[in-house]
């Protein structure tokens, strides 16, 4: 990517990884501008942030003249498959995911798309579990769009931003582990700001593999 300043449209901010990345993406100066679509607001002012409310992420056709002008897309959009049976959860994984990103690529030229799947998503798409199956033919259809680069990015246990409000109750009490596993486990131990700045740098410079892991996000974040 040139040097321009990154324009970023944030989906899912309303959730604890959204909520972190738009959190760092505020901060950081290499960002000029966030877009925020989200189904209700969140309630945070900011020069640099713009807020759509749109209910049906399936047509976003109303709001196509408000989605120009951008050059970097983190989605952070998605469910949990606890309790999903598989074309329910696909509809919300990946239907809802390449309508998104179908629409981004066709008005931004140049863009970069920034998908937060999860460790141990199947990019051979015929494996036994359901939602890695779904993750990974995600992965592999946002990767034939027109985008200048889509990332996947797949962290294992995210540690939440303190003072932010939508870190999953759970996380209160198994925050103890985070230190223990990061040892142990790099590659399966992020903290949510690592994941914001990792969104950030790769969208300033080219990364040279797709799929982003946990060693990777911690790398590309002290860059």
């Amino acid at each position: 990517m040139n040097n321009k300043g990154i324009r970023a449209i944030i989906t899912g901010s309303t959730g604890m990884v959204g909520e972190g990345v738009l959190h760092e993406c505020l901060q950081n100066p290499l960002v000029e501008a966030v877009l925020i679509i989200n189904r209700k607001s969140l309630g945070i002012t900011h020069p640099k942030l713009t807020e759509i409310i749109h209910t049906d992420f399936y047509d976003l056709s109303p709001i196509e003249k408000h989605l120009r002008g951008y050059n970097a897309c983190y989605f952070c959009l998605g469910v949990s498959s606890v309790g999903m049976k598989e074309p329910a959860y696909y509809k919300v994984t990946y239907t809802l995911t390449m309508h998104v990103a179908e629409t981004l690529s066709r008005l931004n030229t140049g863009m970069v798309f920034c998908y937060v799947s999860g460790a141990g998503t199947d990019s051979t798409e015929i494996g036994r579990s359901m939602w890695a199956r779904v993750k990974g033919k995600t992965e592999n259809a946002l990767r034939r769009l027109p985008f200048h680069r889509a990332y996947a990015f797949r962290p294992g246990f995210i540690k939440a931003i303190k003072g932010l409000h939508n870190a999953h109750p759970l996380y209160k009490y198994i925050g103890w582990v985070f230190p223990i596993g990061r040892s142990l486990f790099p590659n399966g131990f992020c903290t949510l700001t690592e994941l914001g700045l990792a969104m950030i740098h790769v969208t300033i410079n080219d990364f040279n593999k797709d799929v982003v892991n946990g060693v990777d996000i911690i790398q590309l974040a002290k860059e």
